[in-house]
């Protein structure tokens, strides 16, 4: 039995106001000098403790008015409204960064310490598609928000381009497939841009961090 606190096999994808790569990756400053983003995660596996997670999506969204490390920003999480009472309590913690094992390090635990304003969680129907290998998504949450994924293609030929991001070591993912974003997003935390950076992702987080 593992030892982990929490752990989730997960696919998501983050899209981002960033022009395609997103210098965030890379230590850089954002391309417009601000951070707005949302993530949505399927979760094929998983548990906080004794409670089951299997099956559930949680999605995040986040804005911050300058880079993300000058802080100021602020968050809202949106989980099924079919989680349990534990199972919305466990997700809330997992995407906060808690329960963290001591030197573990997630993504997560940045953007929370990072966001003054913790917006109350909604509790509601999710439409969610993922496709890491086509690099399609999609996302629908009531007239709350909207988000379309598909792959970056060439200006004058059409062709679908690939592109990964490899950071061996990161506190989100080792690989990721790039993709282009577009979503517009009236919540608690407004959320407009267009044919911007969009990545996907498949593996599994844990209290320990990143499992590899």
């Amino acid at each position: 039995m593992s030892s982990l606190l929490w752990k989730i096999d997960s696919t998501h994808f983050a899209n981002c106001n960033c022009d395609y790569g997103c210098p965030c990756q890379f230590n850089a400053l954002p391309t417009h000098g601000d951070c707005h983003a949302v993530s949505a995660f399927r979760i094929h596996k998983g548990y906080y403790g004794d409670v089951v997670l299997d099956g559930l999506i949680v999605v995040a969204t986040y804005s911050w008015p300058g880079p993300v490390h000058e802080g100021n920003g602020q968050m809202q999480l949106i989980i099924e409204e079919r989680a349990t009472t534990a199972q919305r309590e466990a997700l809330c913690k997992i995407m906060q960064g808690q329960g963290m094992e001591e030197g573990a390090m997630l993504i997560l635990q940045i953007y929370r310490a990072m966001c003054s304003t913790y917006h109350d969680p909604l509790f509601t129907t999710i439409d969610l598609t993922l496709d890491y290998e086509a690099r399609t998504g999609s996302l629908k949450i009531d007239n709350i928000i909207e988000t379309r994924v598909t792959p970056i293609t060439n200006a004058v030929t059409g062709e679908e381009t690939r592109a990964r991001i490899a950071l061996p070591g990161g506190i989100e993912f080792d690989v990721a497939e790039v993709a282009s974003g577009t979503t517009k997003g009236i919540g608690a935390v407004p959320l407009d841009f267009e044919n911007s950076h969009a990545h996907f992702v498949e593996g599994s987080f844990g209290s320990a961090g990143v499992i590899r």
